[in-house]
């Protein structure tokens, strides 16, 4: 988590870079300028991986409530799948995102999860900078999925359209048009990317550090509902450790969702020239919400199903691993062209941790394929 910190924040502020400058999307900008199968092939995929992500966000968000109330999660879940849906269409976006930056205070949870416990502090920082690493074929898939649930595709998308959606609600022009705006725009963008994604890494190291202390050290290491590690929580932490965590999954998911189906929504629409944002009506963007529904209430129908959603979500995030490598590669060679940036190409240090960064998710994929 520590390691990947740097390039997670270089590669979502390139993609931040790309929706502002240009005033496209990642997925329109590759339909312009590239083959129309590349970004078919990419939407595609795109769209299985955040839907098995919505599955298993929602599964466990239905397990959380029943957990703390009764009753059935299933109907738990596909009720939550319904009132994202209801939340996303019939909310104006302002007053939904003002609610979405409050829900971020759910993560809270999950540190406090960890204060509730005993922590070996030494061995747990220790392990942050000297991560324990195994060469075999479980090890490379691990870092491979870890790596694809930080710097995960579905982020570069819906950050590049947010941008673009930005610029639209303050009537604002692309960055290459106006480039003499660029210096306090930059500046935003780098300092809110910064910020979101390390208090993101923070609190993934805290959970971490949640389940090691808690269920790894008393021996459970298999769950098949991440519900499951909040039962398993109340014998050894106490019942106020599972009621806060069991909390926190539903918050985390009520966050979760709507990215998750709105960067599925922007890739798909952006592909097919169709008229997109969250800023629209209803009327006005059909197809758009017509795609965050149909993938919102697939994820939550993939429940009555035999899916393990842990599994899932796991496999979910090695797909969104192995399919980051070529977005990245894709997203740099767009970020350092001139006919499509203008004279805000990226600066040479940008660039070099650009690559970095791709280079580092193209060897886990090698790496995952081979052993």
């Amino acid at each position: 988590m520590l390691f990947s910190l740097p390039l997670m924040v270089v590669i979502q502020e390139i993609s931040a870079r790309i929706g502002c400058v240009t005033g496209y999307g990642i997925a329109s900008n590759i339909r312009r300028h590239y083959s129309p199968w590349l970004v078919c092939g990419v939407v595609i995929v795109l769209f299985i991986a955040n839907t098995i992500n919505l599955a298993a966000d929602l599964g466990a968000m239905g397990a959380a409530v029943r957990l703390l109330i009764g009753g059935d999660s299933r109907l738990y879940t596909m009720l939550l799948g319904m009132l994202c849906v209801a939340l996303e269409i019939f909310i104006r976006y302002r007053t939904y995102a003002g609610l979405l930056k409050w829900l971020t205070l759910s993560l809270l949870a999950y540190v406090a999860v960890v204060f509730t416990v005993s922590i070996p502090w030494g061995a747990a920082l220790r392990a942050i900078a000297v991560p324990h690493l195994a060469f075999n074929a479980e090890t490379a898939t691990a870092v491979v999925a870890v790596l694809g649930t930080t710097i995960s595709p579905y982020l570069f998308f819906w950050q590049s359209s947010q941008e673009v959606e930005e610029r639209a609600r303050r009537v604002s022009k692309p960055l290459c048009i106006t480039p003499r705006q660029a210096g306090p725009e930059l500046a935003r963008i780098r300092a809110d990317t910064l910020v979101g994604m390390t208090v993101s890494n923070v609190v993934a190291i805290f959970i971490i550090f949640a389940a090691a202390a808690t269920l790894h050290a008393s021996g459970i290491t298999t769950i098949q509902t991440s519900a499951q590690a909040a039962e398993a929580l109340r014998p050894i932490a106490g019942a106020f450790a599972f009621a806060v965590f069991a909390a926190g999954i539903v918050g985390t998911g009520l966050l979760a969702v709507p990215v998750l189906a709105g960067s599925a929504a922007y890739a798909v629409c952006e592909a097919f020239r169709w008229t997109q944002g969250l800023d629209r009506r209803l009327r006005e963007a059909k197809a758009f919400y017509a795609t965050i529904t149909v993938a919102t209430l697939l994820g939550a129908v993939l429940n009555f199903t035999a899916l393990d959603p842990v599994k899932a979500l796991y496999w979910a995030a090695v797909v969104n691993g192995v399919l980051a490598a070529p977005v990245m590669a894709v997203m740099m060679i767009i970020a350092g062209n001139p006919r499509i940036m203008g004279r805000l190409t990226l600066p040479w240090s940008m660039t070099v941790v650009g690559w970095l960064a791709t280079a580092v998710m193209l060897l886990a994929t090698i790496g995952f394929l081979l052993l």
